[in-house]
């Protein structure tokens, strides 16, 4: 399962309170650990690098043992696709190959229905309507099973748990 969306709409604590609540593993976002690491401002070239981890943060997941029916993937390769091709107007190949051929079960787009929270490596606050709407542009076209996640805090995470478990019946 991949949790998707704009910055600050709560990704990082959906993808790890729904790992705890089905009792499974979470992948962290591995840009974050990416950009604190380098020291200096991100180029192109650090999209691809962080697209190559995310993808190696995922499939050490999923080698770890354990009966782990799913995993929970804070952002994904939409995520890295939409970032690169804003930032920069284009995009890696190999981005757009990982967006077309590594897919989920389903997509949670966090809604932007969340207030906004600073953090250094954010950049983009009053620009995540816009961004929104790509991201469900995206899974639109790409035709990708996805479902848009509400409310905040324990409701957002209820939310997301009855789309899951829609999926799972």
């Amino acid at each position: 399962m991949a949790v998707t969306g704009p910055e600050s709409t709560g990704k990082s604590w959906l993808a790890e309170h729904l790992a705890g609540h089905y009792g499974t593993l979470w992948v962290p976002e591995y840009s974050r650990e990416y950009l604190q690491a380098i020291g200096r401002p991100y180029d192109y070239n650090d999209i691809l690098k962080i697209a190559e981890g995310q993808l190696k943060a995922e499939n050490a997941a999923l080698e770890k043992p354990g009966d782990h029916r799913l995993l929970f993937c804070d952002t994904e390769f939409i995520v890295t696709k939409i970032w690169c091709e804003d930032k920069f107007g284009r995009c890696h190949e190999y981005i757009d190959s990982l967006v077309r051929n590594h897919q989920y079960d389903l997509y949670l787009l966090c809604d932007i229905d969340l207030p906004w929270e600073f953090d250094p490596l954010r950049e983009d606050q009053h620009r995540r309507p816009f961004l929104f709407d790509l991201y469900r542009e995206t899974l639109e076209s790409n035709r990708l099973r996805y479902g848009i996640v509400s409310g905040s805090g324990t409701e957002r995470l209820e939310n997301a748990v009855r789309m899951i478990d829609k999926l799972l019946a």
